[in-house]
């Protein structure tokens, strides 16, 4: 075994070990560890649309939705904004005007995609979730109870005008309605939730 106070550097020795690597692999003095270079066109920008594309969830009002971290970014700049921020409200109106621009150039340009949903006859629950007016129960399962947003239960009894559900039809509504709670109900409605 040679220890660091017997090492001499004119005196030729193959032996390896503990900070003597072998001399076959070592770097070469003035030659590059990385001959071929980093590829073109590696890392060159920022991963923007990586970072600000991927999906968050936030929680407004009690209930958990998810947007995209762009969007969610700009929703926070925009409540600081209203707190009393002023550089946040300056860089959340900035960037809305640069959306509204980018709208705006987008929209002059032709739509060319147009879906189509084929409903089978009798199935009303993939148009009901397609136009947002009902939701499942249970996404997972394909025969499933779907229940109708408070907002379209607004809108149809407004549309009875002077004729009143009896309190059996009410209890169906109330049944149902996915949050009844939320429904505003006129004032003839007798059947609360």
């Amino acid at each position: 075994m040679i220890r660091d106070d017997d090492f001499d550097p004119e005196r030729p020795t193959q032996s390896t070990g503990y900070r003597r690597p072998p001399v076959s692999p070592r770097f070469h003095k003035g030659q590059s560890g990385n001959p071929k270079g980093r590829p073109p066109g590696r890392h060159r920008q920022a991963p923007y649309e990586a970072v600000l594309g991927q999906k968050v969830a936030i929680r407004e009002g009690g209930s958990e939705r998810h947007v995209t971290a762009a969007e969610a970014f700009l929703l926070h700049l925009t409540k600081r904004g209203l707190e009393g921020d002023g550089p946040a409200a300056r860089s959340a109106i900035q960037a809305i005007e640069t959306a509204r621009e980018s709208r705006t150039a987008a929209s002059a340009e032709p739509l060319n995609i147009i879906t189509i949903s084929f409903v089978r006859p009798g199935s009303v629950t993939c148009a009901l979730e397609a136009l947002h007016m009902g939701r499942r129960l249970d996404p997972y399962r394909p025969s499933v109870r779907i229940m109708l947003d408070p907002s379209i239960v607004e809108a149809a009894l407004a549309r009875l005008g002077d004729r009143h559900l009896t309190p059996t039809e009410q209890r169906t509504v109330l049944a149902a309605t996915r949050s009844p709670r939320k429904v505003r109900w006129p004032d003839w409605w007798t059947e609360m939730p």
